[in-house]
């Protein structure tokens, strides 16, 4: 049996297609230690079949104490002393036949990506690197995903992309004046290269479902109440392949919840 603090390579058993309904959340909760309770209070509110945390900023003996407050879930914490970035993914148990196993592609650096494998689905919980002091890696992590979601899907995997890419697609995920060509989280080779993601067939989901939508926002500057304003950008995604994509009956975010200058957004599956 796994633990409440799991570690290891493995995926949920299960049938080829999704049987019941799926709920899978994503967070950027900058600071696990901070907002521990708050994240206990989020799963038992939603009720996520599956939880993807971003910018954790802990290896696994620095989580807080009272795990037993997610004691309903698989937990499986990818960090690194030093707190700085850290991913993490939390499996409710009973969601999924047999237990699950976590994996890395050969790409992850600074612990930035982990997957988990659900029936036919392969959630995974990204951060990737905002590229202020290293664009250059910033660009190599965006072009390495684009070949491992084809290699994915090409597989006949199901795939359900989650987290902090700290990319804006276009000028409509960036408050008006925020908007600055040039800008890093703005520039063109960063976009080109998410685009190229895309294009290896999965679906932004918030934006397919909101396309005229320019307050659509997931990061807010945590300064001068432009949280409670709205006026933010938007980084924070879930993508997933088009065979899912028919599935969707709910992608929110909960720009309301938690102290993060981040808010969840939780997306649902038939």
């Amino acid at each position: 049996m796994l633990d409440g603090i799991t570690r290891g390579v493995a995926h949920c058993a299960g049938a080829a297609k999704i049987s019941a309904p799926m709920k899978i959340a994503t967070w950027n909760v900058n600071g696990i230690r901070a907002r521990f309770e708050e994240v206990v209070a989020f799963a038992e509110t939603e009720r996520p079949d599956v939880m993807c945390l971003q910018e954790i900023k802990a290896a696994q003996d620095q989580v807080p104490d009272g795990l037993f407050g997610l004691a309903d879930y698989y937990n499986y914490w990818h960090g690194a002393p030093g707190g700085y970035s850290g991913v993490s993914l939390h499996v409710r148990r009973g969601a999924f036949e047999g237990e699950p196993e976590f994996s890395h592609p050969a790409f992850d650096i600074e612990c930035r990506i982990v997957e988990v494998t659900c029936t036919n689905v392969v959630v995974a919980s990204v951060y990737v690197p905002n590229g202020n002091k290293d664009f250059g890696a910033k660009l190599r992590f965006l072009d390495a995903m684009r070949p491992h979601v084809e290699a994915l899907l090409t597989a006949g995997r199901e795939l359900v992309l989650c987290g902090d890419l700290n990319v804006t697609r276009g000028d409509n995920d960036v408050t008006p004046k925020d908007r600055k060509p040039g800008a890093m989280g703005q520039r063109r080779e960063e976009r080109e290269r998410f685009e190229a993601i895309l294009d290896a067939g999965l679906v932004d989901v918030m934006r397919a479902r909101s396309p005229d939508d320019d307050a659509l926002f997931t990061w807010w500057p945590p300064w001068r109440e432009m949280k409670q304003k709205n006026r933010g950008w938007r980084i924070d995604y879930t993508l997933v392949s088009r065979g899912l994509y028919e599935r969707v009956t709910r992608c929110e975010v909960l720009r309301s919840v938690g102290t993060s200058d981040h808010g969840p957004v939780v997306l649902e599956l038939a």
